[in-house]
């Protein structure tokens, strides 16, 4: 009996975890829409503007697969619709021709800039902080 308890306690936290999760994507979804972002599309520029805070520094996209949370086909296609939108910026890795480097541009940066308030207020309504 304690350990169906047990169970159901978990069950009911990880709904609620979820729920707030759920929550959140919307509302971020909702206040980036009109700049053209999804909250997806925030993660990626968000991790390269804090990865690489210079102009021009890279990031393999191998390391934004475990931080974002996509398959890598679905962050491959959302870093190309970036790109086409001039945020990003792709390249070849040299050293390594299967790796992928990716880098915000100017126009990827200032955009970050200007919806990083939006989505942090976001957060702040969501998560109660």
């Amino acid at each position: 009996m304690a350990s169906k308890t047990a169970g159901a306690r978990l069950e009911e936290r990880w709904r609620d975890i979820l729920s707030a999760h759920a929550r959140t994507m919307c509302e971020i979804d909702r206040v980036l829409h009109p700049h053209g972002l999804g909250a997806s599309d925030f993660e990626v520029l968000d991790i390269l503007a804090t990865a690489a805070p210079e102009e021009g520094e890279q990031c393999r996209v191998q390391n934004l697969v475990g931080r974002v949370h996509l398959s890598q086909s679905a962050l491959s296609r959302l870093i190309a619709r970036l790109e086409k939108d001039g945020l990003v910026t792709r390249s070849v890795c040299m050293e390594d021709r299967r790796g992928v480097w990716v880098a915000l541009t100017s126009k990827g940066r200032d955009l970050h800039a200007e919806v990083l308030p939006l989505q942090r207020a976001a957060l702040a309504r969501t998560l109660g902080a």
